[in-house]
């Protein structure tokens, strides 16, 4: 089947257009019951309404609020080498724990505040290991962006 210039462009603009809008609200679903947890539930969720303000006003003007603060956090963040350090080895624990859990070893038997713990480690597997690891890389990832943009 061959395309002409017209029609080549408005599949491409409608491909866009539908993918950003259905991937948008995908990911707002999957964002919403990750935000507790442990993994990227948060970035998820900004990810889908940063794709759904292309097509909804609401969706903007609760997208602006959070990129400003975001900015303004990330500029904190970087301020000095202790604060990048900081942030550097909050990764490292994040992504060392993930392994932990991505491997699940077994632990000793304990109770604490009222509530029993092992042989397992809570929640263990590869899935909360894999949410962990993807964590500590974004988080990486945007050290180093915000370190390069503004440091």
């Amino acid at each position: 089947m061959i395309f002409t210039m017209d029609e080549d462009t408005r599949l491409r603009d409608w491909i866009s257009n539908t993918g950003s809008f259905v991937l948008g609200w995908a990911l707002v679903v999957l964002g919403i019951p990750l935000m507790p947890l442990p993994g990227p539930g948060v970035i998820v969720l900004v990810a889908g309404v940063a794709l759904l303000a292309r097509h909804y006003v609401w969706a903007q003007k609760l997208l602006d609020p959070l990129r400003t603060r975001a900015i303004s956090a990330a500029k904190i963040g970087v301020e000095s080498r202790l604060r990048i350090t900081m942030s550097a080895l909050g990764g490292l624990w994040l992504f060392l724990f993930g392994i932990v859990w991505w491997i699940s070893p077994t632990i000793p038997e304990f109770d604490f505040v009222g509530y029993g713990f092992g042989p397992k480690l809570p929640f263990a597997g590869w899935a909360v290991g894999f949410g962990l690891v993807v964590s500590a890389l974004a988080g990486w990832s945007l050290l180093a962006y915000s370190a390069k943009r503004w440091r």
